[in-house]
């Protein structure tokens, strides 16, 4: 059976995300962004929580573990550098499996935005909740790792089958889709950057993507090697569109 995912917005442009595996009922949260919004999505979906799975270390995706913990006692679970704000009853490094009933997620190394940054991917299902890593035509700034390892980690995710659905964390893709238009202005991105302008007019999400929109259209995963990644990320970083 498969895998549901429930999204809904917090803070000002993060999403959370609540997923739950059908044969069992069991559930979890992917990251935590804000408590009182998960716990209350909680309650009007009628679902109890079994795992808090964390993406990484950052307050927007770990800073409601405590609160969600203590009124759930759901296990939390997550890369080792999450110690650093929140307790954590379970590590997992890449190449661990997560089992959420019947559904079993994938851990992937997806450093680079932090160090020790992970996505959960759900083979059977083609899911994958990928944090602050790749962003719908964007991908996370680098606050702690190299250019080298954030382009090896989006690597690993343009890997992926390309019908796989990519939850990512924020609903960043508007401006993104601008400082894209800047790097390239040909007419698949153009049509794309189109359609998130009027999505976003409408107040709808542009989240989930898939792994075959971003890799035709993502200036970040078309970048080619870690060096021209780099220059990529660095316009970035500068753009004031």
């Amino acid at each position: 059976m498969p895998l549901t995912v429930r999204q809904f917005p917090c803070l000002s442009d993060n999403y959370g995300f609540l997923v739950r595996d059908e044969a069992t009922g069991k559930t979890a949260c992917i990251d935590t962004p804000e408590a009182s919004v998960i716990l209350k999505e909680l309650e009007v979906l009628g679902w109890s929580l079994d795992l808090i799975l964390n993406t990484h270390w950052h307050a927007d995706h770990a800073g409601g573990n405590a609160e969600i913990k203590a009124a759930t006692g759901a296990t939390v679970i997550g890369p080792s550098e999450v110690e650093r704000l929140s307790p954590l009853d379970r590590k997992v490094t890449h190449g661990d499996v997560v089992e959420l009933g019947e559904t079993r997620l994938q851990v992937i190394d997806t450093g680079g935005h932090t160090l020790g940054h992970i996505t959960y991917f759900d083979p059977a299902d083609q899911i994958a909740f990928v944090g602050d890593t790749l962003f719908a035509l964007g991908c996370g700034r680098l606050f702690e790792g190299t250019p080298e390892q954030m382009w090896a980690s989006l690597s690993r995710l343009a890997a992926l089958p390309d019908e796989t659905a990519v939850y990512c964390a924020h609903e960043y893709t508007a401006s993104n889709a601008r400082f894209a238009l800047s790097v390239d202005d040909g007419p698949a991105l153009k049509a794309r950057a189109a359609e998130v302008f009027a999505a976003r007019e409408r107040g709808e999400p542009t989240v989930p993507t898939t792994i075959a929109r971003e890799k035709a259209t993502n200036p970040f995963l078309l970048a080619g090697d870690a060096k021209r990644f780099a220059e990529v990320r660095a316009a970035k970083d500068n753009f004031k569109g």
